[in-house]
C-alpha cells in the first residue's frame, strides 16, 4: 500500500494520536476510518435519489424532485425541537 504524508498542526497530530490510541489504532488507520465514514457529494446525491425513489414507490405517487425540494425539512425541525427541549430542561424550564 502506498502511503502519503499529510501536514497538520502539532495539536491536530496529538489529538489524532490520542484518539487512535483510545481505539487501538494507528493514526493512519484512524484517518482511513474517518474518511470511510464521510460521503462524497456524489454519494450523497445517489443516496438522496435512491431515498426519493423508495418514497415514490411506497406512496405510489410521482413526486418530482422540485416538490421534494419545496417540502419542509421534517427531520431538521424535529432536531430543532429536541434541541430546544434539552436546552429548556438544562435551564429548568418547560419547552
Amino acid at each position: 500500500m502506498a502511503t502519503t504524508t499529510i501536514p497538520v498542526s502539532r495539536a491536530t497530530h496529538d489529538r489524532l494520536a490520542e484518539l487512535a490510541k483510545e481505539q487501538g489504532l494507528s493514526i493512519g488507520q484512524l484517518v482511513e476510518r474517518l474518511a470511510d465514514q464521510q460521503l462524497t457529494a456524489a454519494q450523497r446525491a445517489e443516496r438522496v435519489a435512491a431515498d426519493r425513489e423508495v418514497i415514490r414507490s411506497l406512496f405510489g405517487v410521482d413526486i418530482s424532485d422540485g416538490e421534494f425540494e419545496e417540502a419542509p425539512d421534517v427531520l431538521g425541525n424535529i432536531h430543532k425541537i429536541a434541541a430546544e427541549k434539552v436546552r429548556a430542561a438544562a435551564r429548568g424550564t418547560a419547552a
